[in-house]
């Protein structure tokens, strides 16, 4: 009897174990995750959005929702010591070629420094980092850059999109209005959002 209660009781307590890291895992935060698309009705703090995918998004704007605006800019406004994003995706030769370049306010300076894997296209990758030198010829133009731990020399094209962030409110979130969402996805599939970039006067955010 003894020696059924001794290996009983280790099952049991690995049972209570494994349920208490079951629990806790299901307790975790949602996955953090991005949402590009369309408004097409707005209720309140709530925004219904027809995603670049496709797909119905339920957009709920968190208490503390920051929004900003993206308008458009030359690509002389990104100078040397500018604080700028860029979404790259390999070119020939082992270029990086930009999709596009987003140049933060200087109240941003420092935001989400680095480079990491993006979400825009197929191997794309998204850099922050300032600006080192900036080089045009009758090819093309390159921009290079700087972070902690690296640095990046960044091929600019005909095709590249720059622009920049400008004051927004919610006002700006309405029917029709184009927009990137960072934020967090509920148990109830529904998407809150406390980042929200919205285009100005039409244009798509292209990051």
């Amino acid at each position: 009897m003894s020696f059924r209660l001794s290996v009983t009781r280790p099952l049991i307590a690995a049972t209570v174990l494994g349920l208490s890291v079951s629990t806790a895992l299901a307790q975790q935060s949602p996955t953090p995750t991005k949402v590009r698309g369309e408004i097409e009705r707005v209720d309140g703090d709530s925004l219904s959005v027809k995603s670049r995918s496709g797909q119905d998004v339920k957009l709920q704007l968190a208490p503390d929702a920051k929004v900003a605006g993206i308008a458009p800019v030359a690509l002389s406004d990104v100078k040397p010591g500018s604080f700028i994003g860029a979404t790259t995706v390999p070119g020939p030769n082992g270029t990086h070629n930009a999709v596009e370049i987003h140049i933060f306010p200087e109240s941003m300076r420092g935001t989400g420094e680095g480079s990491r894997a993006w979400d825009l296209g197929p191997n794309s990758t998204m850099t922050n980092a300032t600006v080192d030198q900036s080089v045009a010829s009758n090819d093309g133009s390159t921009v290079t850059v700087k972070y902690k731990g690296g640095e990046k020399v960044i091929t600019v094209t005909t095709k590249t999109k720059v622009v920049t962030y400008v004051p927004a409110d919610k006002s700006d979130l309405k029917q029709g209005a184009k927009i990137i969402a960072f934020g967090k996805t509920l148990p109830d599939g529904s998407f809150q959002t406390s980042r929200i970039a919205v285009g100005r006067d039409g244009i798509t955010p292209p990051m």
